[in-house]
């Protein structure tokens, strides 16, 4: 008695090749060649306009299982962010191996041979899909870049407007604190003036009839400080306080206060001698700023260099 293990139905049969035209065997081929025609159909249909989609991991990673060759085979591809819809079934469908696969699957198990076309895609239709899906592959890239363009212009236009509002705030914030600190020095200039022209003098501590102006009825006016001559020929206004540069240069020195002192480059002379050995691309020691500034500065140092001996 014949022996035939049929790979479809997964049993083995003891009437040999006979089970091929059993009813069970036939209904197993009819089910798994319906499952493979619907993802074939769809497939086929991606034949008439190739697009291109943004990429998503839980949709476009299916697999399909190709029961003529089987194994699972991909049906999007991917490239970079974006996927190609069907691109990687229809790649399938369309190579030699599917079709020498499926001719020796419909030869063993007995199948229809007018179905045996439906599975299958001709080289010239996807000679054709792969032209049109570079065209839109391009034209996809082009919008991308055109948004990207956009995204930046957007960004670059609302950072230019935030650093026009931080100045702006800067300004006016400058501004209060110079007028604050006038209005203070003013503030105390009057008080010292006031707090003189109330001292009594000498006189004051004298007794007598002739020195009594209370009771005599005379008053006194006063008039208020007198300028000098030579502040009135002058003709320039006197500036009460601090200017702004100094009280941004203690500001900062105020600020340094609280940095270590024996921080690097603290202690660091920009104005020191740099020899023809020192290599600018490993950068010196800095205090402020980046530290790709000093390669500037060393070539600034170079140049005025160069410039000196051309002038001597």
């Amino acid at each position: 008695m014949a022996v035939h293990y049929c790979a479809l139905c997964r049993r083995t049969s003891f009437a040999g090749r006979r089970h091929l035209y059993g009813a069970a065997h036939r209904r197993r081929l009819r089910e798994a060649l319906g499952r493979l025609q619907e993802e074939v159909a769809a497939a086929r249909a991606a034949l008439g306009g190739a697009a291109v989609r943004r990429y998503e991991p839980a949709e476009h990673e299916r697999r399909v299982w190709c029961l003529c060759c089987g194994r699972a085979v991909r049906r999007d591809w991917r490239r970079g962010g974006v996927a190609l819809p069907q691109a990687g079934l229809l790649h399938h469908l369309a190579g030699p191996e599917h079709r020498r696969e499926t001719a020796r699957f419909w030869r063993e198990n007995r199948a229809e041979a007018a179905l045996r076309e439906r599975f299958l895609v001709s080289p010239e239709d996807y000679g054709r899909f792969a032209a049109e899906l570079a065209q839109a592959l391009g034209a996809y890239e082009e919008e991308e870049e055109e948004r990207i363009r956009q995204m930046a212009a957007r960004i670059r236009e609302a950072e230019r407007r935030q650093r026009e509002t931080v100045q702006a705030a800067l300004e006016v914030g400058a501004a209060a604190v110079l007028f604050l600190a006038h209005l203070s020095l003013w503030l105390l200039c009057f008080r010292d003036s006031s707090h003189n022209a109330e001292q009594p003098g000498p006189s004051s501590m004298q007794t007598g009839p002739d020195l009594n102006w209370m009771e005599s009825g005379q008053a006194l006016t006063f008039i208020g400080h007198q300028v000098g001559a030579e502040d009135e020929g002058d003709g320039s206004e006197q500036q009460i306080g601090p200017s702004y540069e100094e009280f941004l240069r203690q500001k900062d020195k105020q600020k340094l206060k609280k940095l270590p002192a024996d921080r690097v480059g603290a202690n660091f002379d920009h104005t020191s001698q740099t020899g023809d050995s020192w290599l600018p691309s490993f950068g010196r020691v800095w205090n402020h700023g980046r530290r790709w500034q000093s390669r500037h500065q060393f070539r600034d140092h170079r140049r005025n260099q160069a410039l000196t001996f051309v002038e001597k």
